[in-house]
């Protein structure tokens, strides 16, 4: 086998400098974009990123301070981001598994360390379903619709479902209703809207990120059962500590075995750094590794998350354990 190199200009060279300070944008693009973020500097939505010296934790130091600050926005809610059993795991995962797979799963970017992690996820959830991994939590909202919805199925959303969950919703071709958040009552006045459609599929937060209410699931799942539908819990903000044993906003309201599907993170209480799942039916988890776009086309979780995010799982499981 050859190889063909391909020397590239040196970053200094003139030629490169060119093509990146000075490639032109049409005039039209360039007005509309230069009044969109004046109109949101003018209006205090215009988003400046705020620079951490130190790990993530609950005292931080940032460059726009010259004293430690205290942390109150980081989503760091069992504190695992830099625990010790956690950067050591992810750090021998690197050492044994390497950096990444430069692939895709269904390719060559499956190893045992990614099946292991799938059935721990799935025992953690103490039931008989699979796990699908996917690069962030996002990316399993985006997959879910298109996969399993056709233009003969419903979804009926909560008004304040998480912005993955609406850009998922928009990519399938399914009927789309609204309910009020929270409101089973709503819920049933939509699901007898779509009562001709083949499959309705209700979708929401287990806990919303904004005001931090709980769904009221136990009513909800109620009024899903009675229209025969199918319930779909994103947890990405209960995962972890919600329940008794932090399983979510599921056991929380005592109705886990209940839910059909639910999608979660591992970017947040589970290690902090990145990637998602779909836990639920095998059925519909097989779907998922067969036709959900951003499984099939996203490259693997690298070794060093999954490594970190399964200690972050085993860590509140053993402390629970010898309570």
């Amino acid at each position: 086998m050859s190889f063909l190199l391909l020397r590239s200009p040196t970053p200094k060279s003139p030629v490169t400098r060119r093509l990146l300070s000075t490639a032109k944008l049409p005039a039209a693009l360039e007005e509309r974009i230069s009044t969109a973020l004046s109109s949101m500097k003018a209006a205090g939505t215009f988003k400046t990123e705020r620079i951490i010296t130190t790990p993530q934790r609950s005292s931080i130091s940032v460059q726009s301070s010259t004293a430690p600050v205290l942390n109150f926005c980081a989503n760091n809610y069992l504190g695992l981001a830099d625990h010790p059993t956690v950067v050591s795991r992810a750090t021998s995962y690197l050492q044994q598994w390497g950096n990444g797979l430069s692939s895709v799963r269904f390719i060559c970017g499956t190893q045992t360390i990614h099946k292991d992690l799938e059935a721990q996820i799935s025992q953690f959830y103490g039931t008989q379903g699979d796990t699908i991994l996917y690069a962030s939590c996002f990316d399993a909202n985006a997959g879910i619709f298109e996969s399993l919805l056709t233009a003969e199925d419903a979804v009926i959303s909560d008004s304040l479902n998480h912005a993955s969950i609406i850009d998922g919703v928009r990519l399938c071709k399914a009927q789309r209703f609204r309910y009020a958040n929270g409101d089973p009552h709503d819920l049933e006045r939509q699901l007898e809207k779509a009562k001709d459609c083949r499959v309705k599929l209700v979708a929401t937060d287990g806990v919303f990120s904004m005001d931090g209410n709980i769904a009221p699931l136990r009513d909800i799942v109620d009024v899903v059962e009675r229209h025969n539908a199918v319930l779909f819990v994103d947890d990405a903000h209960a995962t972890g500590f919600l329940g008794a044993t932090g399983r979510g906003s599921g056991e929380y309201a005592g109705v886990m075995e209940r839910v059909h599907l639910v999608n979660s993170t591992l970017g947040k209480a589970l290690g902090g750094a990145a990637g998602g799942y779909t836990t639920g039916a095998p059925l519909l988890v097989s779907m998922l590794r067969n036709t959900s776009r951003p499984y099939l086309f996203s490259n693997t979780l690298p070794p060093s998350v999954v490594g970190a995010a399964s200690a972050a799982l085993e860590i509140p499981m053993d402390e629970r354990q010898g309570l």
